[in-house]
Order: C-alpha cells, then sequence, then structure tokens
C-alpha cells in the first residue's frame, strides 16, 4: 500500500502524518510507509488542488480538509480489505 500525504509543509499536514502513523499502529499496520509531498508541481502532477490531502495507491481520498482518527481507521480498514 502506498500512502501519501500532500501539503506545503503546514501544522495540518503534520497533524494528519501523525494521526494516520498513530491510526496504522493501532490497527498493527506499522510497517506501512507515509510519504510526505511537498512539491507543488508533485501535487498538481497527482490531480490536487487543495491541501492536505490523502492519496492511497494513486487514488486520491480527499483533498483540502481535515479527517479524525475514526475516519482515518474507517478509510484505511477499507483498503486493507478491499486487497
Amino acid at each position: 500500500m502506498e500512502i501519501k500525504v500532500l501539503g506545503g509543509g503546514c501544522s495540518n499536514c503534520d497533524i494528519l502524518k501523525a494521526a494516520l502513523e498513530d491510526v496504522l499502529e493501532t490497527m498493527g499496520k506499522s510497517d506501512v510507509k507515509i510519504e510526505k509531498v511537498t512539491d507543488f508541481v508533485e501535487i498538481a502532477k497527482l490531480g490536487v488542488m487543495k491541501t492536505p490531502a490523502l492519496v492511497i495507491d494513486g487514488k486520491i481520498i480527499f483533498s483540502g480538509r481535515m479527517a479524525d482518527k475514526g475516519e482515518l481507521a474507517e478509510i484505511l480498514e477499507n483498503q486493507f480489505s478491499s486487497k
């Protein structure tokens, strides 16, 4: 699984990445790596215009907003079960 947090280095991007790491650890999936993408050219190439954004396996899950740990857990559970 490839997880990317997209953003220009704002605090919300850091908070989102930390929340994802916490949720993955709780799920016993701490070996999954999260890439933080801060290059706006790369972000635009992925089709994202608003940050923070979450991209999993090349699919934009959300952009321009935050998600709490409960929503992140639900997103990740759905991703793992669809594999």
